[in-house]
């Protein structure tokens, strides 16, 4: 019975490096006016109905935190310095770091803007992964200018929360065969996948530290919390085989509609590419992935063909790439002729994880886009729409 809810691989030799930059905007920030060094900063939207996008560690000893709403962060350190954010100096930073990192390294994913994954396996014979990776954190301070942390371990899993348990500024190895003792003093907290509600549902249980949960029969947690349950036992025992997924800048994602009679109408024009735009953002939502390029193309009665694109910032949010591909389609229909068909297309895709515009939208559009999304994963991608696209 155990057998079926768990399925352990031995990679012998197996070394994955996890580096994450340090309250990534604010170090940004920080590096262009050293006024704010040392000082509670908080990067997000200025009006009280924005969220925080970023602290420093000094506001979060007020207990401040990211995605708290700014109304709320005002409240408990009123004397911090609010900023506002530069969302393209923060990508620009980050390929930075990630050109850095994919120019030494076999293998590396871009998990988000701040962080990356690295598969060493193979390399400690020649050069100790350690040191490699060490020296490679060097060279990103020195080059960048940016606070990094890293963990090294045998796995995805461990590696990420040894970085968080190395920070600020610091680096952790956790050396084979020691990854139960280390996570089992841990906060269940610290295990991905455990969120607000898992939380909840797991100290009602009594479960607090990462040691009980390895302490549990895995069919208790799979009876308990299904198939995520078996996932996260896995990850309290130091289990994951999940492999480092190089980034690849090439792939595409598109939609087009081809028109049953040709039209001017404006109004409908930009309510099916805002439609389209609903759908790929979705898309790379549900593939954790992040565009970097825009396109919009137009195909006029006479069919000829316009199109145009633009490079933006690394992003999956909706609200963004809408206000692209709009702003797009705009210089792109010149003609004012009849249309014959519309299209979208998304290049220069990057694994990465969701990218929510915290300096423009909402707490409350952050939660109705999340909340959209969670009805598509489980009903199809076509069960909900804003009605503005209706």
């Amino acid at each position: 019975m155990f057998s079926i809810f768990v399925k352990i691989i031995v990679i012998m030799d197996r070394n994955i490096l996890h580096l994450d930059l340090d309250t990534f905007f604010v170090s940004v920030e920080r590096l262009q006016n050293s006024v704010l060094n040392g000082k509670p900063v908080i990067v997000g939207g200025t009006s009280d109905r924005g969220v925080v996008a970023s602290c420093s560690y000094e506001a979060r000893q007020f207990g401040v935190h990211s995605a708290m709403p700014i109304k709320m962060a005002r409240q408990l350190c009123p004397q911090a310095i609010f900023i506002r954010g530069d969302y393209d100096a923060y990508s620009r930073y980050s390929r930075m770091v990630t050109d850095i990192l994919t120019d030494k390294a076999p293998v590396v994913e871009k998990a988000s803007i701040d962080e990356h994954y690295l598969d060493l396996s193979g390399m400690d014979k020649y050069f100790g992964c350690l040191k490699w990776a060490s020296e490679l954190r060097q060279k990103v301070i020195k080059e960048t200018g940016l606070p990094i942390s890293f963990g090294l371990s045998v796995n995805k899993t461990v590696s990420k929360i040894a970085t968080g348990q190395a920070k600020p500024n610091g680096q952790i190895k956790v050396d084979t065969g020691t990854e139960k003792p280390f996570l089992a003093p841990l906060s269940i907290k610290k295990i991905p996948m455990i969120g607000d509600k898992t939380f909840i549902r797991l100290r009602n249980m009594g479960v607090s530290k990462v040691g009980t949960i390895q302490q549990m029969d895995i069919e208790l947690m799979h009876k308990v919390l299904g198939d995520n349950g078996v996932t996260i036992w896995n990850k309290c025992n130091g289990i994951d085989t999940s492999p480092v997924v190089p980034c690849s800048e090439r792939k595409s994602i598109s939609k087009e509609e081809t028109f049953d009679k040709d039209t001017i109408d404006m109004q409908y024009l930009k309510k099916v590419i805002t439609s389209m735009v609903d759908m790929l953002a979705f898309d790379l939502r549900k593939e954790q992935k992040l565009t970097a390029c825009i396109a919009v193309k137009v195909r006029y009665s006479d069919f000829n063909t316009n199109q145009m694109q633009k490079k933006i910032t690394y992003t999956a949010s909706t609200t963004k790439l809408t206000e692209y591909a709009l702003a797009l389609f705009e210089k792109v229909y010149s003609r004012r002729v009849l249309i014959r068909l519309v299209g979208v297309k998304f290049t220069d895709i990057v694994p990465g994880s969701e990218q929510i515009d915290l300096f423009n939208d909402v707490a409350t559009q952050i939660n109705l886009n999340r909340a959209m999304d969670s009805i598509r994963m489980r009903f199809g991608k076509e069960i909900i729409k804003k009605a503005v696209i209706m």
